[in-house]
């Protein structure tokens, strides 16, 4: 009998927050809600009290504001993936996406989850007030749309060759969508109020960097791959605070780092947070389209009853609980000294790969040819 494949955990970032996400697995599952109360918890702590808004779904325009959106959406990561782990699940590797990055190292070991809110706390109090801007999904690749960015207004995510974000200040994010549209580009404005992963927060993001040295930065416990430099996270990288420091401003180069991971055998992939945008960004992909890995997501696309919450989530458990124990300290220093002794810039370009990258540049990055194009799926940064 043929073993299933090993688990991967994806994180969804800016983008995929809905009112109500999760309260129906809160009010069902006790051991998410017993996770899900530690994260807001440590929010609390910050000045960040959600709870009650939350559980009633009552935040309305506020779930897209960088104040509600990043602390919700890091407390739901966590607490899914958290529960994930906690029935035993050892996955092979895990994979954020922007702010689901920041999840996914916190449960790989790197950050303490109480040093984790400290440092996002700290983060959106340097980027609360900067100017106001957003993102704009585009049906096309990276290439396709360097004629409409500028210095402010770049290519801020690749999620897969006809799959990009452009970000940047509002005035300027308006204008490159007028002329796409009317150059007959589809496009779509993301669920975000920022100009999340433009060089315009490269000056905010930067003021972090205090905090970050000052806090434990550990080697993960658990494979643990990057969206901004495609594949498993160095020690060298996972150590560096200016790495974490800048990614708010740097492009998320998802579609290339799916592409590593489906690279080698079959895994399942399971979105660890709300909707499944990156379940449907995963599936467009050759290797789950033509069978063998697959992609499903722990939580329904959309939030329901307690009920159906609780079934979905068990029914995805169950699938991930089939699959084979990865040993964790084992597994991620072999992925890390493998990826050490690879392709990876040596230490003098450190400073270099940090910078937020134009547009007309990150056209490099995607080289590895990520799956089938296809339009941008709503919840997605």
């Amino acid at each position: 009998m043929t073993a299933p494949p090993p688990a991967v955990l994806l994180f969804p970032g800016q983008g995929a927050q809905q009112p109500g996400m999760g309260v129906g697995l809160y009010h069902a599952h006790p051991g998410f809600r017993t996770r899900m109360d530690e994260a807001l918890e440590l929010w609390r702590a910050h000045g960040f009290d959600l709870r009650a808004d939350w559980l009633a779904a009552r935040i309305g325009p506020e779930a897209d504001r960088l104040r509600t959106a990043q602390p919700l959406l890091f407390s739901l990561n966590w607490a899914v993936g958290r529960t994930v782990l906690d029935a035993g699940v050892r996955p092979a590797a895990l994979l954020g996406h922007s702010v689901g990055e920041v999840a996914a190292a916190t449960l790989a070991g790197v950050f303490d989850p109480a040093d984790a809110v400290s440092l996002m706390a700290d983060r959106i109090g340097h980027l609360d007030g900067t100017p106001p801007g957003g993102m704009l999904a585009v049906q096309a690749r990276p290439d396709e749309v360097v004629p409409y960015t500028t210095d402010e207004v770049v290519v801020g995510a690749v999620n897969g060759p006809r799959q990009v974000l452009l970000a940047g200040p509002e005035d300027g994010l308006r204008s490159a969508e007028e002329k796409l549209r009317a150059d007959g580009f589809t496009c779509r404005r993301a669920r975000a109020l920022n100009p999340f992963h433009s060089p315009v927060l490269t000056e905010a993001a930067l003021r972090a960097l205090p905090l970050l040295a000052a806090v434990p930065i550990r080697r993960p416990k658990l494979p643990l791959h990057s969206a901004y430099e495609p594949g498993p996270l160095t020690g060298e990288r996972i150590q560096d605070p200016r790495f974490w420091a800048l990614q708010p401003a740097r492009p998320v180069m998802f579609g290339p780092a799916l592409d590593v991971v489906l690279a080698g055998p079959d895994v399942v992939l399971a979105e660890a947070g709300p909707g499944q945008g990156l379940t449907a960004l995963a599936r467009r992909h050759p290797r789950v389209a033509k069978g063998g890995s697959r992609a499903i997501g722990l939580l329904p696309a959309r939030p329901c009853e307690p009920d159906g919450e609780r079934a979905a989530f068990e029914k995805a458990l169950a699938e991930l609980a089939s699959a084979p124990a990865v040993s964790g300290e084992q597994t991620a220093s072999a992925a890390v000294g493998a990826a050490d002794q690879a392709a990876l810039p040596p230490a003098h370009s450190t400073a270099q790969m940090s910078r937020p990258v134009r547009a007309g540049l990150q056209t490099d990055l995607t080289r590895s040819r990520p799956g089938t194009g296809a339009p941008v799926p709503a919840d997605s940064e």
